[in-house]
């Protein structure tokens, strides 16, 4: 698993309009090719009227699957842009869809290339680029005359937590960076002179500051 990646918090959508044609970027992030393709096909059939709806997906931790569609531009004006925008911002697990209503007047290879890069960053903009880190979940299960002091540590350090449960004893889960989990680990122990009883849990992602 990567120690973390750069990808959109969620959908959105923003429009600008060229020589008269309306460009609309459309971004989803996904988990899989079939999320690609499902969320391509949605905005298809709500844009159904629309001349063009072009698009393209990079999903995988080392960028396996790479798909585009100029869906009938001249070849490598619409596709092409937008799957590069998606390179060159460094976001991963993302589809993009730019749609266009044409407007009347022809842009040009280059016009076209222009525009529908600018759609695919506008699309990013809307959907908001994030850091997906990978923390491993640390539980933490301490007495209660403790806790004053861990809590305090714990924000010295700036390590994010999760719930905290109470019972006759109190469970504090920790959320440091995955690749910094056994320092973490070996720090509490330390700290809590080994009365604590900790637990590692599952590694997941979360949004950085999140």
């Amino acid at each position: 698993m990567l120690e973390q990646y750069r990808t959109v918090r969620t959908p959105g959508s923003r429009e600008v309009v060229i020589r008269k044609s309306r460009f609309i970027g459309h971004v989803m992030p996904v988990e899989n090719e079939e999320e690609a393709v499902q969320f391509i096909d949605s905005i298809k059939k709500q844009h159904w009227h629309a001349t063009h709806n072009c698009s393209a997906y990079m999903i995988g931790e080392r960028d396996e699957i790479q798909r585009q569609s100029d869906d009938g531009e001249p070849s490598g004006t619409a596709g092409k842009p937008i799957l590069e925008v998606i390179r060159s911002q460094q976001v991963k697990n993302v589809a993009i869809v730019v749609t266009r209503y044409f407007g009347g007047i022809m842009l040009g290879a280059g016009g076209l290339i222009r525009a529908y890069t600018d759609g695919a960053v506008l699309a990013l903009t809307a959907g908001e680029v994030i850091t997906r880190v990978l923390r491993r979940e640390v539980f933490v299960e301490i007495e209660y005359t403790w806790l004053g002091k861990v809590e305090n540590a714990l924000r010295g350090r700036n390590i994010q937590t999760g719930e905290t449960l109470f019972t006759d004893k109190v469970t504090l889960l920790c959320l440091p960076r995955n690749n910094e989990g056994d320092a973490f680990i070996a720090w509490i122990t330390d700290l809590t002179e080994g009365q604590s009883l900790v637990t590692e849990g599952r590694r997941l992602y979360y949004s950085e500051g999140e």
